[in-house]
This record gives structure tokens, sequence and C-alpha cells, in this order.
């Protein structure tokens, strides 16, 4: 866990980054004009982004309950170095499922809660819900070999699209002219060539407790023998989904918000499940947005 906005002055509720678990953290800070983070510290947010880590092949038992006890941990260092009694979250992908269930579990210490692109039904999780099928897809099979390797994952995506590989190296091609078009796909790109391994007891509890059983919203998944409630979540909460989002369609993710007991808000904004993060429209549409709703809801908390 690492600040990365500088301490406000006077109490203030901070707002923890949670990105997903296979992918870096930084795609929140990719690069200037197309950084969430950068947003959020220059509105004068006390702003900590979370890094997972890699997980080594030793952390293949490495399981759900263990993540969300690495979660839980994380965040009860920042209130403990703010002196916040609560702190708002953001998470992004799988990172915002992983808020969900922390906020469920443990309301009293979220002040606030951003789901960004990360799904929550998951009867509506598109083809890659389609491909983890529990008649025809075995995870504890997959796990059985240790940690999911990145190039296991990204075939899963590459699935969704089997041509956007093309199609994204001739897009390059056509603007390689231009520096700040060149600069923004380098960045993008070596992001998205940097993912990590998924611990391979996580993986088998993700795939079948949420995707396969769609325990999430029934109210059957349990979390360390606890069963995760989303009606106990009585803090704001904010959707934003991607009008394209292929890994997490809109249904998905807006289910958040019509099973918690708490005010909620959706927005759906312009791009995919990356660029709307990271493209043009972000700083005009995403950033904005983000900032206004935690000064209205949840960084006006003080001790």
């Amino acid at each position: 866990m690492v600040r990365v906005g500088a301490a406000p002055v006077g109490p203030r509720t901070p707002i923890v980054l949670i990105p997903s678990l296979i992918n870096r953290w930084y795609v929140l800070d990719l690069r200037p004009g197309s950084s969430l983070v950068e947003a959020l510290v220059a509105s004068g947010l006390d702003v900590w982004a979370l890094d997972w880590g890699v997980p080594e092949d030793e952390d293949r038992y490495l399981g759900w309950d263990d993540v969300l006890a690495r979660l839980r941990r994380a965040l009860r260092a920042v209130r403990k170095a703010t002196g916040a009694p609560r702190a708002a979250i953001l998470g992004y992908c799988m990172g915002g499922t992983l808020a969900g269930i922390h906020a469920a579990l443990h309301p009293d210490e979220v002040a606030g809660l951003i789901n960004l692109a990360g799904p929550f039904d998951f009867s509506h999780g598109g083809f890659l819900a389609e491909m983890v099928d529990a008649r025809y897809f075995d995870a504890a099979a997959i796990a059985a070999a240790g940690n999911v390797s990145p190039m296991q994952m990204q075939s899963g995506f590459t699935a969704l699209r089997p041509t956007a590989s093309l199609a994204k190296w001739l897009g390059y091609a056509e603007k390689a002219g231009d520096p700040a078009a060149r600069e923004a796909f380098e960045a993008l790109e070596a992001w998205a060539s940097d993912n990590i391994p998924f611990p391979g007891a996580a993986y088998q509890t993700y795939i079948r407790d949420l995707y396969q059983d769609n325990a999430l919203v029934a109210g059957r998944h349990h979390v360390a023998g606890r069963r995760v409630d989303l009606g106990a979540i009585t803090c704001p909460v904010l959707t934003l989904a991607a009008e394209r989002d292929a890994i997490c369609p809109l249904p998905a993710a807006r289910a958040l918000i019509d099973h918690t007991s708490g005010p909620g808000e959706l927005l759906v904004v312009p791009g995919g499940h990356v660029g709307a993060v990271v493209g043009t429209r972000a700083r005009t549409q995403l950033y904005p947005h983000v900032i206004d709703w935690l000064r209205r809801n949840a960084c006006s908390y003080v001790n």
C-alpha cells in the first residue's frame, strides 16, 4: 500500500484504489493526462493505491479468503496512518468486486464505494461467462497445476475479440507519425503486457462461486465462514460502467447498486473496459465525475 497523493491538512477521508488481482495497479496512473491518480491528487484528495504484488509458485494455495484478508489489512493500515475512521474505496475490474465484498463484510469501515467496471451479477458476464460454464470448464483442474499464468488468462481475453490484435497494430501503423498517439499506445501496450499470475486456490473459488454459481448476488457467497450480503452495504455507492465493455457488461456492474441499501448512482461512460479508464474522454468525463462524487458523498467525512 502506497500513498500517491500528498497528505491533506486536517482530517480527511482517504481514497484507496484497488486494482484487479491479475493486473498491475498502474493502469490507474498510466501517464500524464491519462491518469485517474493524477486527477484525484490534483483535486486535493488523499490518495492511496494497493499493489497486490506478484504471486510466486508458493502462492498457489493463496485462497480467496486470504486475498480479502489482505485487502482488509491494507485498508486498516491506511486508516491507522491517516487517523480516519473510514476510507472511501474505488475498485477497478476484479478490484471492484473485491471492494464490494469488503464493504458488505465491514460496512462500518467504508465511507463510500466506487465500482469501476467490476462485475457482480455474473449471469450477465458475457462471453467470458460462457467460456467458463461449469458444463465444460473445470476450474479445479486448471488450478491443480498451480497459479494460472498470464498467458492462460490472456488467451481468454483474446478469444473475446480475436481480430482485436490485428486491428490494434493496423491502427498503430496509421498513427505512427503522431508522437502523442504513439506514446499513448506504447504506454498502454506496456501495461497490457505486464499481467501477473492468478493464485490457483483463489482462481478456483472466483470461477466456481462467482462465475459458475453466481453466488454473490444470490447471497450464497461466503468469505471466512461469513455470508456476503450486499444489502449490508449502506454507504453511498457509485457504479461506473463502460458502453462497450466485453469483460464487464453493463448489467453485471449495475447489479451492485441494485442490491445495496445505501444511495446508489450509475454513470455509463464511452469506451471499452480499459479505454474508459485511460482513453482521451476519461479526463473530461470519468475523472471529473469521480472527484465530484467523492466530494459530495464520501470525502467530506471527518473524525
